[in-house]
C-alpha cells in the first residue's frame, strides 16, 4: 500500500516547527501534523500571511494547536529571535522540519551579505537548528527534517573561494544549496549516533510538486521555460508533494540519514533511500567548517547536550 496521511501516527504531545509553514509545502504539511495532534509552530516571514493560514487549519481542525512565529531566514538576527520565542514556549522539540526555500530568484543578498539562495536554503536553517539543538538533542525520538531535491544532483560541495565570486547565484546557487541540505542531514544523523541519542535526521524531496515555489522563481530563465511547463503537465499536487517530508519526519520506519522522495524520483508514492556518495565524509566536513565560518554558530550535537534547552 502506498503510505498516506492515514499513516500519521498519533502526534498527540509532540511539537513540531515548520519553516514556511504559511503556504505550499510547509501549509500543507503544517495542517497534517495539527490534524494528528501535534503542537504545530508555524515558523514564517510573514505574519500577514500566516495569520489566515493558521485560522484556515484551525476551522478545519478545532482542537489543533498552531502557534505563529515570525522567522526570516536571510537574517541571522530574525533567526536568533524565532529559535528564542520557541524555546521560551517549549523546552522540548519533537520535529524540526526545515522546509522552506527559494529557487531561481534574481540575483540578492540577505541581511547578513549572503547569496541569497546560499543563505535562506541553507545558512538560515544551519543557524536556527543550532540555535535548537539542546531542545532537540534531548527531546526523545525527535527528528530534522530538511527539504532537498533534484537539483542536489547539480549541486557541488560549498567553497568560500566559489561563493564568493561576483556573478555566483540562480540556479547554480540553488543546486549547491539544495546539496548542502543533504549534507547537513546525513552529518547530523551522524552526530546524534556519536551522541548515543534517539534523534535522527532525514532529508527528504518533494519530486515535481507544483508549488508557489515555481511562482516565485522570477529568475529562473532557460532552465526554467523547459522544467517549469514539465513540472506543471507531469507533477504532482502540493498535497503529494508534501508526503516525502510528512514520512520521513513521522515513520518510525524511515531510518536517519536516508532521503524520502517519490518512488519514480519525479512523481510517485513517498519512498525512503539511502544514498551514499564516494566523498561524502569530506564534503560534510567541508561544510561544518563552512557553516560555522559563515554563522559562528556551530551544529554540535555533543556540545549541545551541555547547553540547557534555553535560548541564551
Amino acid at each position: 500500500m502506498a503510505w498516506s496521511t492515514a499513516d500519521i501516527p498519533a502526534q498527540a504531545g509532540r511539537v513540531a516547527v515548520v519553516t514556511g509553514g504559511s503556504g505550499g509545502l510547509g501549509l500543507v504539511t503544517a495542517t497534517a501534523l495539527a490534524a494528528r495532534g501535534a503542537h504545530v509552530i508555524m515558523a514564517a516571514r510573514s505574519r500577514a500571511r500566516a495569520l489566515p493560514a493558521r485560522d484556515r487549519i484551525l476551522a478545519a481542525h478545532p482542537d489543533a494547536v498552531v502557534d505563529v512565529v515570525p522567522l526570516d531566514l536571510a537574517e541571522l538576527a530574525s533567526v536568533a529571535r524565532a529559535a528564542g520565542e520557541i524555546l521560551a514556549a517549549h523546552r522540548t522539540i519533537d520535529l524540526l522540519i526545515n522546509n522552506a526555500g527559494v529557487m531561481a530568484v534574481p540575483p540578492a543578498t540577505t541581511a547578513d551579505g549572503f547569496e541569497i539562495h546560499l543563505g535562506v536554503n541553507h545558512l538560515g536553517h544551519w543557524a536556527l537548528t543550532a540555535h535548537l539543538l539542546p531542545a532537540i538533542a534531548r527531546t526523545p525520538g525527535a527528528r530534522v527534517v530538511t527539504l532537498t531535491s533534484g537539483a542536489q544532483h547539480f549541486g557541488r560541495p560549498l567553497d568560500p573561494k566559489t561563493t564568493s565570486r561576483p556573478g555566483y547565484g540562480g540556479w547554480r546557487a540553488y543546486d549547491d544549496s539544495k546539496l548542502a541540505n543533504r549534507h547537513f542531514a546525513q552529518g547530523l544523523d551522524r552526530q546524534f549516533r556519536a551522541a548515543g541519542r534517539s534523534a535522527r535526521a532525514v532529508t527528504a524531496h518533494p519530486g515535481f510538486a507544483n508549488s508557489d515555489l515555481m511562482d516565485r522563481a522570477t529568475g529562473a530563465g532557460p532552465r526554467g521555460a523547459i522544467m517549469f511547463p514539465m513540472a506543471r503537465r507531469l507533477g504532482m499536487t502540493v498535497e503529494r508533494g508534501a508526503l516525502s517530508q510528512l514520512r520521513a519526519a513521522t515513520d518510525p520506519r524511515v531510518d536517519g540519514g536516508t532521503m524520502v522522495g517519490p518512488r519514480r524520483q519525479i512523481s510517485g508514492p513517498p519512498v525512503a533511500r539511502r544514498l551514499i556518495r564516494p566523498g561524502a565524509g569530506r564534503a560534510i566536513r567541508a561544510l561544518w567548517e563552512f557553516s560555522r565560518d559563515a554563522t559562528g554558530l556551530d551544529v554540535d550535537v555533543a556540545r549541545a547536550l551541555d547547553r540547557p534547552a534555553a535560548h541564551p
